[in-house]
């Protein structure tokens, strides 16, 4: 138990911890001492039956540390244990920390959800919408048509800009996309992204349907041209050095750090057929808000417990609650008319907001809270804030290929253990 004590206190050091909000614990879950072994039992065995090298848990409830664990090791090649200090690929998890840089200019007054596109990025106005029209011999070919309406900054955070990431076998504009090699030229520069991408036609017409890809990124884009700095600078300006993020970038540029990054498996290195996951350790011109960025779990906690908190973190607010509220609210419900493609990575249960889908109903055979927020990456990591138990949790660990069905298991687990 002493030993116990001296964890959560490190803890709490490390991820500088704030008090719960006044009267949550009474209307709070709780978690049992035994649900939380089976959530440890199925780590220690997917390590065991060589899934993944190691991984991190955090489970942080009415502002402290209700359960930590390092599991198994960085990297199988090096052996050195999995360690708070730990720094992973966040890919993903990178799209809700540049909405919340875009919701702090919206704040600012020099942004706003509704405004188009093309009043930061002239060439938007020009886009067209790329559709398949098959001939009377059955040969496709893609015909472009003018926009309906113009791009707006939502429908970037919302991914609804018909902007996809590009995949082969996905018809013609994804092929399109795919064709323009946008993540082979990591040396490109937000700015050279962006007029790649107003080169090329859009998926789908603007707000017609949830089609995830470089809407981020190019809204990290605007956030640059808004600002007049970089990506990387403007974070570290207004969220990353304040909140004390201290290990999140677009690389490890220092070389000492670099014994602290962890890897996957050596066979489980594939993001897709032609993508590797990157190497963190080269620089990068590309500040990907999309995908780019790296971080530790101590980083993320303090960037998690300020959204949980509305917006404030150790008495500085960074975002308004109703701004928090506006972001992790339903963007593409039934009143939208926003219809959800084959890809639909939310899930059945869940809508999508600024940056973050929404749990919008109960899957069947849970009592899963309502209105949790969440998202992941690629590289297997992901993070989820439960409003309604005063909980956030982020499970830190690199395996591209497992990651969808560890993701699952352990939220099932999780939320076992709260007796939900």
């Amino acid at each position: 138990m002493r030993g116990r004590r001296a964890l959560i206190a490190a803890l709490v050091l490390l991820f500088g911890v704030v008090g719960a909000r006044a009267g949550s614990e009474g209307r709070a879950r709780s978690f049992t001492p035994e649900g939380l072994a089976k959530v440890s039992d199925y780590i220690r065995n997917e390590i065991a039956t060589g899934k993944f090298p190691g991984a991190i848990l955090l489970l942080q409830q009415h502002g402290k540390p209700v359960y930590y664990e390092n599991f198994g090791v960085r990297d199988v090649a090096t052996e050195i244990s999995m360690s708070a200090d730990t720094i992973f690929r966040l890919y993903s998890m990178s799209k809700p920390i540049t909405c919340v840089l875009a919701m702090m200019l919206v704040e600012d007054g020099r942004l706003a959800i509704n405004d188009p596109v093309s009043k930061y990025i002239p060439a938007f106005a020009n886009m067209k919408v790329g559709v398949e029209k098959k001939a009377e011999d059955d040969k496709i070919s893609l015909e472009l048509e003018p926009l309906k309406r113009p791009v707006t900054i939502e429908d970037l955070m919302r991914h609804t800009a018909g902007i996809p990431y590009g995949y082969y076998g996905g018809g013609l504009v994804n092929k399109a996309y795919a064709d323009a090699g946008l993540f082979d030229n990591k040396d490109s520069t937000n700015a050279e992204l962006v007029a790649k991408i107003t080169g090329l036609p859009l998926a789908e017409q603007p707000g017609t349907i949830w089609d995830y890809g470089h809407s981020t990124d190019v809204l990290g884009r605007i956030i640059e041209v808004i600002s007049g700095k970089p990506l990387f600078q403007f974070a570290k300006e207004r969220l990353l050095d304040p909140l004390g993020m201290k290990d999140t970038a677009f690389y490890v540029a220092d070389r000492a750090k670099w014994p602290r990054i962890a890897e996957p498996m050596p066979e489980d290195r594939a993001i897709s057929p032609m993508t590797q996951v990157r190497d963190p350790r080269k620089p990068l011109r590309w500040e990907s808000g999309g995908g780019g960025l790296v971080g530790t779990v101590g980083d993320y906690a303090r960037f998690s417990q300020m959204l949980l908190n509305g917006g404030s973190y150790e008495g500085r607010r960074y975002l308004k609650p109703e701004t928090i509220a506006l972001m992790a609210s339903d963007h593409v419900g039934p009143e939208t008319h926003v219809e959800r493609d084959r890809n639909y990575y939310p899930g059945e249960n869940s809508g999508y907001g600024l940056g973050v889908a929404v749990r919008t109903s109960v899957p069947p055979g849970t009592s899963w809270p309502l209105g949790e927020y969440r998202w992941d990456g690629v590289g297997g990591t992901f993070f989820f804030i439960d409003p309604e138990d005063d909980l956030f949790g982020i499970f830190m660990v690199q395996t591209p290929s497992q990651r969808g069905r560890i993701q699952l298991a352990l939220k099932t687990l999780i939320y076992e253990a709260m007796g939900r």
